[in-house]
């Protein structure tokens, strides 16, 4: 038999189920909450700015040509502020306890479209540390540059410095809480629909019109230890022609 849900048997699972679904989506809550604020290390991040551009000479005259290729070695550039031959030398110079592999994955390097402006970015777990190696990175890639393919067209633009209140860009326990309230709210109302779609016990007379498919004839009501009836009529309900008399 083919069952359908009205809206409002809808409400009233979720009337049935409220405390249970608020207890998980508190618990979600709480939970982000918790590992937000005491669990995960704060972590800080800090800017420099190099600018790849003209080769310095005698001739001070602007060469688009020039500046069309200065773009093309961003990309080139970008690859080799991450490399080994600059983040080793960075290690050693601020004394970092890591590999360079490590250090790579706490760098990001990108510039926009058609600028030969290069954002170095840097995280840390200590605001004033990340900006150090950000200013670092910097000054060691335009020394070594000019080794490794024989130019000069490197300048530190801009260099990274900490404010007097740093905040740290992760994590972020308001975000990560309010997500954790509408996955928790999601998640028990699936639950509380889940166990309502599991309860197969029989508790109305809709129910019982519903899974046997037979009309329901009358209700019983409760007897007391005293015999007593319950106050609620006996209800009888009676589908066809009442019954004749014998003998009519």
């Amino acid at each position: 038999m083919e069952e359908t849900i009205s809206l409002k048997e809808l409400f009233q699972t979720l009337k049935k189920r409220l405390t249970l679904i608020i207890i998980i989506t508190a618990i979600a809550t709480a939970t982000s909450g918790i590992v937000s604020y005491f669990l995960l290390t704060p972590m800080y991040q800090s800017s420099t700015q190099i600018l790849v551009n003209q080769s310095k000479s005698d001739q001070q005259v602007y060469n688009p040509g020039e500046v069309q290729t200065n773009l093309q070695l961003i990309n080139t550039y970008t690859v080799i502020i991450k490399s080994p031959a600059i983040l080793d030398k960075v290690i050693n110079q601020e004394k970092l306890d890591m590999s360079a592999v490590a250090l790579n994955e706490l760098i990001t390097v990108g510039s926009e479209q058609d600028s030969q402006v290069v954002n170095i970015t840097v995280q840390n777990e200590d605001p004033q540390k990340a900006a150090d190696i950000a200013n670092a990175i910097a000054k060691t890639f335009q020394t070594e540059i000019s080794k490794i393919m024989n130019v000069d067209n490197v300048t530190v633009l801009t260099q990274a410095q900490i404010g007097e209140d740093p905040s740290p860009i992760k994590p972020q326990p308001v975000l990560n809480m309010a997500i954790a309230l509408v996955v928790g709210l999601m998640a028990g109302v699936g639950i509380a629909f889940l166990l309502e779609y599991l309860d197969n016990t029989i508790k109305t007379e809709q129910d019982i019109e519903n899974q046997l498919g037979l009309p329901v004839l009358g209700a019983i009501t409760k007897i007391n230890m005293e015999g007593e009836l319950n106050p609620q009529a006996i209800k009888v309900k009676f589908n066809g022609t009442r019954g004749e008399s014998v003998g009519s």
